[in-house]
């Protein structure tokens, strides 16, 4: 069974907010997926609908050069500081430039927000950072030395930038996402042999998955109100906020 397949198993979306899904035939669902990361900072983050509401007003969506493509890259230089960056309106326009360039850089090194201090990227020349925006372009933060492989990426529609901008400002201000508080979800993964592997708000499970296995254990926390993600080579990520129940029942799963 795929990735759609698995996610074709869920009833209906007919809203999302913060870290719950809610189906239209079914109670609310907790997501530990969040469109793998993208959605980390809640379904309907702070102001970023607005700048896309003011952009679109404008007629912005149309893939043509705008000062927000600088205000985009400022937006990044705070989270990787003395780098160069690429946009990418998809992943094909992404697997081009990185085939093009495959003979001539270091392997691409998946970043995600709060799983490591940025100080520690130095050792990684290409970088693919997880952005806080379902919508948001593909991004490559590359060392200033291999600007040269990698031309300019695409146009990216400045509705579309002006949204992914301000959810990098909001990942900037929420430092304390990182580290939610919740004990009873930290003691059932101090329990001996416990599968999952956490860094930070991240959890994997084990080392390597049987995909059968990771279908049974899937529909096992659907039953019980919890979506992971479609497959295991995505994290399970501990949300912003759980109620006492949620966090109990969670606890009790991993």
């Amino acid at each position: 069974m795929n990735n759609a397949s698995l996610l074709r198993l869920i009833p209906p979306v007919l809203r999302a907010r913060d870290y719950h899904l809610y189906p239209g035939t079914s109670t609310r669902l907790v997501d530990l997926w969040l469109d793998g990361g993208k959605a980390l900072l809640g379904h309907k983050p702070p102001k970023v609908l607005g700048e896309l509401k003011n952009s679109a007003e404008r007629g912005l969506f149309s893939p043509l050069p705008h000062p927000q493509e600088k205000h985009f890259i400022k937006a990044l230089s705070r989270l990787f500081p003395n780098r160069s960056f690429r946009a990418y309106a998809d992943g094909s326009s992404l697997n081009r430039a990185l085939s093009h360039a495959a003979q001539d850089v270091a392997p691409l090194f998946t970043w995600r927000p709060f799983m490591g201090n940025t100080e520690t990227l130095s050792a990684y020349p290409l970088i693919f950072p997880v952005l806080p925006w379902p919508l948001a372009p593909l991004a490559l933060v590359l060392d200033k030395e291999l600007e040269p492989q990698f031309p300019e990426g695409d146009i990216i529609p400045p509705a579309i930038l002006a949204a992914t901008t301000r959810a990098v400002h909001n990942l900037l201000a929420s430092p304390e996402r990182g580290s939610p508080k919740y004990p009873k979800i930290e003691k059932a993964l101090k329990t001996p042999r416990h599968p999952w592997k956490r860094e930070g708000i991240y959890l994997s499970y084990g080392d390597t998955i049987d995909m059968n296995f990771w279908e049974a254990l899937w529909k096992q926390f659907l039953e019980a109100g919890f979506l992971l993600p479609p497959t295991p080579d995505d994290p399970l990520i501990l949300p912003g906020t759980l109620s006492q129940g949620e966090e109990t029942k969670l606890a009790a799963l991993l």
